[in-house]
């Protein structure tokens, strides 16, 4: 069976976090040990990111990776987890959330709000990025280590790059460099957009907390977050000021302050 590249640590309810487009479960480490404080926190690398190997079994994208998530989840006995995800995660997350298999969502800027124009500058956007990445990679790899540098590469990502390390900015670049199912995922988003009307289940029923950064220049806070509002007014709404895309590092206590407080609406 092929090797999935996980990180699990703490005991007590599980908190399973699920990254972005081009990301790894490393995007978490700022939140990771706060959460674990109190919860069995399991950080997983989807097939095709980071260090897990691509599936032909698994279409990549929103609904195929809750599909396998779903099933990764029952192999390894974790049950009804609070599922937090990051943007193409978040969206993975509101699916695990709409069939059940979640018991809470928390999602940070999740995809499937946006318009056409909306969808297409994301993808453009990070698939530039991407390209950057693979060919000016040692280059880039050096830039981090300065303030200026970080604040030049990874300001479109994060709200507050001098507070992303050298070492996590390189591990950030080689995971959107090396994601083999990048492609196949990004695509995938043509095929999914949340409606208001649509019938999100069992995700009217459990806490869910969407949260955006006002700073995040990827799925436009402005336009992408109201629609939101719209679409799951069920939801808790929360902006994250100052932050970007990726607001971990950010704001690393005010984010796992939101997802705690969403385990303890359960």
């Amino acid at each position: 069976m092929t090797q999935i590249s996980y990180s699990r640590r703490g005991s007590g309810s599980p908190i399973v976090l699920v990254h972005g487009l081009g990301s790894r479960w490393q995007v978490f480490t700022p939140i990771l040990d706060r959460l674990a404080e109190e919860h069995e926190v399991i950080a997983v690398d989807l097939p095709g990111f980071g260090d897990s190997p691509a599936r032909d079994s698994v279409r990549p994208g929103p609904r195929g990776y809750a599909d396998w998530l779903t099933t990764w989840l029952s192999d390894n006995d974790i049950r009804h987890p609070h599922v937090v995800g990051s943007s193409m995660g978040g969206g993975i997350a509101i699916e695990l959330g709409r069939s059940g298999v979640a018991s809470a969502v928390t999602a940070f800027s999740p995809v499937g709000f946006y318009g056409t124009v909306g969808r297409r500058w994301t993808q453009g956007l990070l698939t530039s990025m991407r390209g950057a990445a693979r060919v000016a990679g040692p280059a880039l790899d050096r830039a981090v280590d300065h303030r200026i540098g970080r604040f030049a590469l990874l300001s479109t990502m994060f709200g507050k790059p001098d507070r992303v390390t050298p070492e996590a900015a390189r591990t950030d670049l080689a995971g959107l460099a090396g994601a083999t199912a990048f492609t196949a995922a990004r695509d995938d988003f043509a095929n999914y957009t949340l409606n208001p009307g649509d019938d999100f289940g069992a995700l009217r029923e459990i806490p869910v907390t969407i949260a955006w950064g006002t700073r995040d220049v990827v799925l436009i806070h402005r336009t992408q977050s109201a629609r939101a509002r719209a679409v799951l007014p069920f939801a808790r709404h929360v902006d994250l000021p100052g932050c970007g895309h990726l607001p971990f590092s950010d704001e690393p206590d005010g984010c796992a302050r939101l997802v705690l407080e969403n385990v303890r609406q359960m």
